[in-house]
């Protein structure tokens, strides 16, 4: 059978976010496939050098919406390690909470996209249902919605009140049983198991091959989580259990998501029982003098590598980051061979691709 080029994009699949595909087609079936980055590049790398570093959190977080507490706080961690500064311990356990509640937000979003994109909108509903208890939750106790402005250099920003304490813990609580209903439905309802299960699958093989990161390459068994891999922060206090699952395809990467929310409720507990007294940021700040450093983290989407140079001006000398959707935009390869034309946003979705952190 000939084949032929068509064009999708740059706003039409999944998300409806900018990003261009040439797909090679025979029929109605994928045998090839070219993804065209840069339709929004913003020049991030670029502003990040006319703004000094106490400046820099506040455009980081702007980089991404689902992980936008990643990237300060790991950009943080950088500027620490050059400086030599020690944060308190209670507020490395305040920088887990706030991730792992982003952790939350995130994964539910991208599994209700899942049934929105299959056709079960109840089961988008019931998801973004529970997702707007950590909306809701950040909101309270931050002040926002998205951008939780939770960092800073030498620790954290605000203190965890006992009241506003009292009510995260009763928000996790509330998460449980929610969780552990949307679980069910992507493990055992035919209607999403007909539309999930060997759809675009990545093996394990081709998963180590592309380095692809996150809840993506534990979907394919590669048990790799920065967290308990090498941890940071509080996490070395904490007890991490990282969900895997060997079937590579759509269901097992919303499986993955939804076992990592649940567990991220969990440490989110963790880190309310166990966490100290004492300040939330250091005392005193040292000049950041000339130096590298690299820092990496568990975002939501995978792991979160940032590289610091700095010259001792306030200006960095050179930031960079890796960002997970880089290794799993090009896995879209393998999972797309030989699926249906009409599988590709489903599949697209299931790598929760950031558009913003690759056309940064």
């Amino acid at each position: 059978m000939s084949t032929r080029t068509i064009t999708l994009g740059p706003s039409q699949l999944a998300l409806e976010e900018p990003m261009y595909f040439k797909v090679q087609v025979a029929g109605d079936v994928v045998v090839g496939l070219d993804v065209i980055a840069g339709q929004v590049h913003r020049g991030m790398e670029h502003l990040v050098m006319k703004r000094n570093l106490y400046q820099n959190i506040t455009l980081l977080e702007r980089l991404c919406s689902l992980c936008s507490n990643s990237h300060p706080s790991t950009f943080c961690s950088a500027v620490e390690e050059v400086a030599g500064i020690c944060i308190p311990p209670r507020a490395e356990y305040l920088r887990a909470v706030a991730d792992e509640i982003k952790r939350i937000s995130s994964h539910l979003f991208n599994c209700a996209v899942v049934a929105h994109i299959i056709g079960q909108g109840s089961l988008f509903q019931r998801a973004m249902e529970v997702r707007e208890i950590m909306q809701d939750t950040k909101e309270f106790i931050y002040g926002n919605r998205m951008d939780l402005a939770a960092n800073c250099i030498g620790g954290v920003r605000n203190d965890l009140a006992p009241e506003s304490a009292g009510y995260l813990r009763d928000q996790m609580e509330r998460m449980k049983a929610p969780l552990d209903e949307l679980l069910c439905s992507f493990e055992t309802d035919p209607a999403v198991l007909g539309r999930t299960e060997g759809v675009g699958v990545l093996t394990r093989r081709h998963a180590i091959d592309f380095a692809v990161v996150g809840p993506v390459a534990r979907a394919c068994g590669i048990d790799y989580d920065v967290r308990r891999k090498s941890p940071y922060g509080a996490y070395d206090r904490l007890r991490v259990s990282v969900a895997v699952e060997t079937g590579g395809d759509v269901r097992a990467r919303a499986l993955v998501r939804l076992r990592e929310a649940r567990e991220a409720v969990s440490l989110v507990g963790q880190c309310l029982a166990e966490m100290p007294g004492g300040p939330v940021w250091a005392d005193t700040l040292p000049e950041i003098p000339a130096g590298e450093a690299i820092a990496k983290s568990e975002a939501p989407r995978g792991e979160l590598i940032y590289y610091l140079n700095t010259d001792g001006s306030d200006l960095p000398a050179r930031l960079k980051w890796r960002v997970p959707s880089y290794m799993n935009w090009d896995a879209l390869k393998v999972m797309l061979q030989g699926e249906k034309v009409a599988n590709i946003p489903l599949i697209v979705n299931s790598i929760d691709p950031c558009i913003s952190c690759t056309d940064r």
